[in-house]
């Protein structure tokens, strides 16, 4: 069955991809940009990309018209904290409209479970991109899921982020609204069990893991699953902004995700419907299991995919590929080179930099420049890296972000997410007499971004220097 597949780089899209080539199926993989497309060399073999923005004018011809089915895995709630809901909307009739001229059978749409009377922005935008689905000229089965719990996925993070950082608690009553997780491996089994079966057409199921639990009651059961124990005090005081500064301070997440969370954290999301798991005779995991099989990815290194990649993790929701040619003119640079005995061992310790292996040099400075920005609304450095020695243009890399990570060229490109008045690149490269070369380059705005410059010359003497000499003997 030849399928497209959009939101292809997403968390679920990377995790249902290989599942569907595993399954024998051709794949087009629908991306706005494809050099942010994650894969190694023989998956970018087996699949067809095609670049399409869907929140912009439909362009006729860009999805093949032999198309037998579809998922639909894209939202925009970390995009916006206002207009997510219109952003859904616009992206949803879009995709209809590139679907009229295929021969497209079936559409699947995971959405979120909305069994309650009130919902909040995030459920009510969910339902409505059903609404406007089910206008397609095509068969659409729609799966609504809760929480989803595994290794990169935003609310597993963050709840490893609070009970890892704070063994002591004071939480807003919203801990105590009830949930429904649900595991990444049984989304991804729901998701192709209803691929092509006709039982499932012009329908909609709520999937969920066997538990209902508060959030308090996970977090709980997190710390027990990893042996620890922590202490929960629930107030009635803390506002939903101010659960979304908690949140966004604390935990990895942005700004923008944190706020459309807490506000959705208000209302129950509790299945009510077990039809799919009897029809497909799928029996979920428990919350617990999901918890262990999340960890056993993390600690063999396996973990596929992490909403942190995401474009919507940072500052810059712009095609970063306007960014990839580094200016020459009207910067300030730092350059530091330095002749190595083994590129092929240094490499693979520029290939590890950041996340839990540090920045080589300094790495309380590092994490100083991190913390203050995350007090100015930066991204900070929580995010860390999703593998530790696998790069991929679009990779989040702490504060900064991946633009070219090139082995045969020996070369790696980050552009900063940091909030700088100015851009700024930092690049890795090894030349043919295996000289390799360190270069910060700033283009600053204005005279702020002079001065910002100018004031952390000293600082930059110091680590750029360390960094490169201890890369290269590390």
């Amino acid at each position: 069955m030849k399928i497209l597949l959009t939101g292809a780089n997403g968390y679920i899209g990377m995790r249902l991809l290989p599942q569907l080539l595993e399954m024998g199926h051709e794949v087009v993989c629908a991306v706005r940009d494809e050099e942010r497309l994650s894969v190694d060399a023989e998956t970018r073999s087996k699949i067809e990309v095609v670049e399409i923005d869907f929140l912009k004018e439909v362009v006729d011809g860009k999805i093949p018209k032999d198309i037998e089915a579809a998922y639909f895995l894209i939202h925009s709630m970390s995009s916006s904290t206002k207009e997510f809901d219109e952003m859904e909307a616009t992206t949803a009739r879009n995709f209809n409209t590139y679907l009229e001229n295929t021969q497209v059978k079936q559409v699947i749409y995971l959405s979120g479970i909305a069994n309650e009377e009130h919902l909040s922005k995030h459920l009510q935008s969910r339902k409505n991109v059903e609404d406007i689905l089910s206008d397609g000229k095509f068969s659409l089965t729609v799966l609504r899921a809760g929480i989803i719990v595994g290794s990169g996925s935003s609310s597993f993070e963050i709840i490893r982020d609070l009970c890892e950082k704070l063994p002591f608690m004071i939480t807003p009553k919203w801990v105590l609204t009830k949930t429904q997780p649900i595991a990444i491996r049984d989304v991804i089994t729901f998701l192709t069990g209803v691929l092509g079966n006709e039982k499932t057409y012009d329908d909609a199921f709520d999937i969920a893991g066997p538990d209902v639990l508060s959030y308090k009651e996970m977090m709980q059961q997190y710390a027990k699953a990893r042996g620890f124990k922590n202490w929960i005090v629930t107030v009635p005081i803390m506002t939903p902004k101010l659960s979304s500064y908690w949140l966004y301070f604390v935990t990895s997440t942005s700004y923008k995700l944190a706020k459309n969370l807490v506000d959705s954290m208000k209302v129950e999301v509790v299945a009510k419907d077990t039809r799919l798991q009897e029809l497909l005779g799928i029996k979920p995991h428990t919350y617990m299991e999901a918890i262990k099989m999340a960890f056993r990815k993390i600690e063999q290194n396996l973990v596929v995919s992490s909403w942190k990649d995401s474009m919507v993790s940072g500052r810059f929701h712009k095609d970063l590929g306007k960014f990839i040619q580094v200016p020459k003119f009207g910067v300030l640079k730092d350059e530091q080179r330095l002749k190595v005995d083994d590129p092929k061992r240094v490499l693979e310790n520029i290939w590890k930099i950041g996340g839990e292996n540090g920045w080589y040099y300094g790495n309380w400075l590092w994490k100083i420049r991190g913390l203050i920005d995350k007090a100015w609304g930066g991204v900070g450095l929580r995010r860390g890296r999703t593998h530790p020695d696998k790069l991929y243009p679009g990779d989040s890399l702490d504060f900064w972000r991946v633009l070219l990570a090139d082995k045969k060229e020996r070369r790696l490109l980050l552009f900063a997410e940091m909030r700088l008045p100015g851009e700024a690149w930092l690049e890795f490269k090894i030349d043919e007499e295996n000289i390799l070369y360190q270069t910060a380059t700033f283009r600053p705005r204005g005279l702020r971004g002079r001065l910002y410059w100018y004031s952390i010359v000293p600082f930059h003497y110091f680590i750029f220097g360390g960094m490169i000499r201890n890369i290269a003997k590390a």
